[in-house]
């Protein structure tokens, strides 16, 4: 009896390993940024982002240099996601493009305790993807 039950089980759980896989494959979906493509690789910038955007902030608070190729407020003008009404969902909407990776992950930035997490009025991004 012992035997049929162990049988059984290893029996539905092959049987379940192409459910599983096909799970694993999900990612989260992306929307695209304005440019034609971004300041960074995305390969690296998916993984590199945070170390980008806390040494800007380094660089800002305690140099007093500004740039605009890895800030926070160009990424935000290029990366606004436009809601129902077309103006730009703030983080607390899923649409957001910071929470279509940080929900996905569980992870919660906290840029946008301090900063807007969208563009000003008519703020286009001021550099294009790849620029100096």
């Amino acid at each position: 009896m012992i035997r049929r039950l162990v049988a059984l089980a290893v029996v539905v759980l092959i049987g379940a390993m192409p459910t599983v896989l096909a799970v694993e494959g999900l990612s989260p979906l992306i929307p695209q940024g304005k440019g034609e493509r971004c300041v960074e690789e995305t390969g690296f910038m998916r993984r590199n982002h945070m170390e980008l955007l806390k040494h800007q902030r380094d660089e800002t608070l305690y140099k007093g240099i500004r740039t605009t190729r890895h800030s926070l407020q160009e990424c935000i003008a290029c990366h606004a996601v436009p809601g129902a009404d077309g103006t730009p969902v703030t983080i607390a909407s899923e649409k957001h493009f910071c929470n279509a990776c940080h929900g996905y992950a569980a992870v919660s930035p906290d840029c946008f305790m301090c900063h807007a997490s969208t563009p000003g009025p008519d703020r286009p991004p001021t550099i294009k993807g790849g620029e100096l």
